[in-house]
């Protein structure tokens, strides 16, 4: 086979077709895998609106779009024989070491907090990612943010209550921002 040519043509031509190649390749992955990873996503979050509020058997899903028009906040009234047990809110903070943190507060019918469960997080390994442990995140079980200074829960080096993760102080915070989110979403839905 005779050798082409180094020309910039030849080479301009070969990079193009690699990208082609590899472009078409990549969607096709892509094509492939997004039904499963977005099946995959929502069935994390009805797996923890299960396990952030008691035992239902019917759901009321409702939108809230906080004061401050960004994304939205998602609430989840769960109601057993038509009493309401609980409210799972579908909230965030973008205030994380690494941004975007969600979760799923659960709020029992008395309106203290049942449970959390940490959705999505990109916080440092070993440091901020310790906000799924039970160790920090049971701390948030049982309070009434209602009886709270300003209706806001905060580290202690904030003057709150809330031991902060060691050495990961900022997502400590964007924890409890996200919390304080969910409690307001729940407070303005309440009110409806």
């Amino acid at each position: 086979m005779a050798k082409k040519e180094s020309t910039l043509k030849n080479m301009v031509i070969c990079l193009l077709t690699i990208t082609v190649v590899a472009s078409a390749a990549l969607a096709g992955v892509y094509n492939m895998t997004k039904e499963p990873i977005a099946a995959a996503a929502n069935q994390k979050k009805i797996d923890a609106i299960h396990q952030v509020i008691p035992d239902f058997d019917r759901l009321k899903r409702i939108a809230y779009l906080p004061p401050d028009g960004k994304d939205s906040v998602i609430l989840y009234y769960g109601y057993k024989n038509d009493s309401l047990v609980g409210v799972a809110v579908e909230t965030y903070s973008e205030r994380g070491f690494s941004g975007h943190i969600g979760l799923m507060v659960g709020f029992k019918a008395d309106g203290t907090i049942n449970s959390i469960e940490v959705l999505e997080q990109k916080e440092t390994p070993g440091l901020g990612t310790k906000m799924t442990e039970p160790a920090f995140k049971d701390q948030f079980k049982g309070l009434d943010i209602s009886k709270l200074p300003n209706e806001q829960p905060k580290v202690k080096k904030d003057q709150g209550t809330i031991e902060a993760i060691t050495a990961a102080t900022i997502s400590s915070r964007a924890f409890c921002d996200a919390v304080q989110r969910a409690y307001q979403a729940k407070k303005r839905g309440d009110e409806k």
